[in-house]
């Protein structure tokens, strides 16, 4: 199987181009690519097809096989494949996702993408979409919005924020993001029962009006070096909270770089980088 693994912000896949590739069970091809010490290692597994409703279409598979709906960092990395690769010549695509088509402006130097824009879409509140539930089980109303919630998770009481962004995270702020336990708290919340199809976990201190730092548990990943969606739930959650505000740029800073989120009326707007690490030939 030919491959390319590609990151952004350190949120690192392996990329399978499927006009020339074929997988019968990505969800195993992803367990066996994504182990750092047996096979090629990454977060997981991103295949590039094509789609009748966009340009291309994406399906990404987490370290664990499951299937994610959106990944705000892997999508930016299709886009760079698909031009790089010369799959498109546009610098304008569409790409459909298990979250809806996403829209994608590429930003190339000397013939290859070096940054992506993502119109992320509209955040989603209501809770049961995202998908969030009261802590005995109970359905919370349409018209409510989980913002600083109560959450027990070991033994502390925590204040999340819940939104979508195509897939579920819960954002909890936190003073020193840097110590944070994030290995003992992160698969509490991952698998509270207050998430009906788990979550993913942001905890994010804020610096400034326009600037956060984010350590992230993905939903059958872990950590990972960073986490487009979540860094756009951030974002949203900071602005719900009054720490942001609406129509600016937000600095989210990870582990493996700084994604710039912009909170608008019409959409959530994600833009940094992609890059390609290697490609090769793997026997499964």
């Amino acid at each position: 199987m030919k491959f390319t693994k590609m990151h952004g912000c350190g949120n690192d896949y392996v990329y399978v181009n499927l006009f020339e590739e074929k997988l019968d069970d990505p969800a195993r091809v992803s367990i066996y690519v994504s182990d750092r010490h047996f096979g090629i290692g990454s977060d997981g597994l991103i295949t590039i097809g094509p789609s009748d409703k966009a340009d291309f279409r994406m399906r990404i598979y987490n370290a664990d096989g499951s299937e994610a709906e959106m990944c705000g960092n892997g999508i930016r990395c299709v886009a760079k494949y698909v031009y790089d690769h010369k799959l498109t010549d546009k610098t304008e695509i569409s790409v459909e996702t298990g979250a809806g088509i996403k829209y994608l402006t590429l930003y190339v130097e000397e013939n290859k993408v070096s940054q992506v824009r993502v119109d992320m879409g509209e955040p989603i509140l209501t809770p049961g979409d995202i998908p969030v539930v009261k802590a005995d089980g109970s359905a919370y109303g349409d018209d409510y919005r989980v913002i600083d919630e109560p959450i027990s998770a070991g033994n502390r009481e925590w204040h999340m924020t819940c939104v979508s962004m195509g897939n579920p995270h819960a954002v909890v702020f936190v003073d020193d993001v840097a110590n944070f336990e994030l290995e003992k708290y992160g698969p509490l919340f991952e698998n509270h029962k207050m998430f009906p199809k788990r979550t993913n976990t942001e905890f994010v201190e804020i610096l400034s009006r326009n600037e956060a730092k984010m350590r992230v548990w993905e939903r059958g990943s872990g950590e990972t070096w960073a986490c487009g969606t979540g860094a756009c739930a951030a974002a949203v959650a900071a602005v719900l909270n009054g720490f942001c505000k609406k129509d600016e740029e937000i600095s989210v800073i990870l582990k493996g770089g700084t994604l710039k989120i912009r909170y608008t009326d019409e959409a959530v707007y994600l833009t940094g980088d992609a890059v390609t690490v290697f490609s090769g030939h793997i026997v499964m």
